[in-house]
């Protein structure tokens, strides 16, 4: 319970880690008595609220989660609708609930001690600040970009919205939803499919904790590549770094950790440090993770100005890997900027056909690269 109380608290001063450690540590269980007993102590303020105790958690776990899921998958690509929502329904759920618990306790001291002008000013602030964790929540759990996230959680209202013009029908279903008859129903005949919406969370936290048990023991270099992996899929990137740093210390021939750090690096803009990791890779395995090394490694060279370099690696990418969107793409960025821009446009345009035969499943990563490759495609055309 103190664990789960300062996990609630560390949303205020931590947000971004608490929303990990929520994922490794969390309960559905806690994260719901919280969402119940906020919206208890708020109705026994001098204000009224018109709705029930139980009402906004109802609202996060059937209305918003699953409409938050919905946006998700085709917005960030995340696979087919089942399998979301068998895997992720519960760690979201968990999120959003200790998310509106936190963003609630300012409302919950203004609604006793502000006047009306004042108190409405700090809900429209807690509503802000959900949306705030909320963003942190999408990151978190599925692995998104900030603005993939913040493009999410802004049209979110959309399911809110829809649930306020079937007030009157949902307000039936959530009575019937709170009838003791309907929960032994749910707990008799439907325990297995329940559970299996909550398994998403138990597996990630078994996992978890299996490879922090692993890690322990000071030679196992593997267990830190693992949690590094873990946090670098939740962007807590600072985490991350030192998981696999330690893997690399453990073992200098750990290329995978040796890769990761250099991936990041290039994401924090740090080019030459994701060169010397680049550069390490090439000396241990030039093929590793299907060369992939050689992709970034260009790309770096090119973030640099060193052009001729970033040519030659991407050439040996392009020729292994002919049908690699960002690969392409960062082929054309050097052919352009050495001036063969008829060159440069063609690949580009091998970029933008590699993109649109790409397995469903690769869809989600070469998106991107298909739309910056036609905007510069149509930049050197009109050029």
């Amino acid at each position: 319970m103190i664990t789960h109380l300062k996990l609630l608290f560390r949303l205020w001063f931590r947000p971004s880690a608490a929303m990990g450690e929520i994922l490794d540590r969390g309960s559905l269980l806690f994260a719901s008595l919280s969402a119940i007993a906020v919206t208890l102590l708020l109705q026994m303020g001098p204000v009224h609220f018109p709705f029930s105790f139980y009402t906004p958690l109802l609202v996060l776990a059937v209305v918003y989660v699953p409409g938050v899921l919905l946006l998700s998958v085709p917005i960030a690509r995340l696979g087919s609708v089942g399998t979301v929502f068998q895997r992720d329904y519960s760690p979201l759920l968990t999120c959003a609930a200790m998310a509106w618990s936190a963003a609630q306790l300012p409302l919950l001291l203004a609604v006793w001690t502000a006047p009306l002008p004042a108190l409405l000013i700090v809900a429209g602030l807690a509503c802000l600040y959900f949306a705030f964790l909320m963003v942190l929540a999408i990151r978190t759990v599925f692995g998104t970009e900030n603005a993939i996230a913040a493009i999410i959680v802004c049209l979110s209202w959309a399911p809110l919205a829809a649930a306020f013009f079937l007030a009157a029908p949902l307000a039936m279903v959530f009575r019937l939803l709170a009838s003791p008859f309907f929960l032994f129903f749910v707990i008799y005949y439907l325990r297995n499919e329940f559970s299996g919406l909550g398994e998403g969370l138990r597996s990630r936290q078994t996992f978890h904790r299996m490879m922090e048990a692993a890690a322990v023991n000071p030679h196992d270099g593997e267990a830190q590549y693992q949690l590094g992996l873990i946090y670098q899929q939740r962007r807590q990137y600072s985490e991350a770094i030192r998981r696999f740093e330690r893997a690399v210390a453990i073992d200098n021939s750990e290329t995978d950790a040796h890769f990761q750090l250099g991936r990041i690096a290039y994401q924090q803009g740090r080019f030459q440090d994701a060169l010397a990791q680049f550069q390490i890779v090439l000396k241990q395995n030039d093929k590793h993770s299907l060369s992939e090394a050689h992709r970034d490694a260009g790309a770096a060279y090119l973030a640099l100005g060193r052009l001729e370099e970033a040519r030659r690696e991407l050439e040996v990418y392009t020729d292994r890997r002919e049908y690699d969107p960002e690969g392409l793409y960062h082929y054309g960025q050097v052919l352009e900027a050495l001036g063969e821009k008829e060159t440069a446009r063609q690949m580009y345009r091998r970029a933008v056909d590699a993109a649109r035969t790409a397995p469903r499943y690769r869809q989600r990563y070469t998106a991107k690269w298909s739309r910056l490759a036609q905007k510069q495609a149509s930049k050197l055309a009109l050029g």
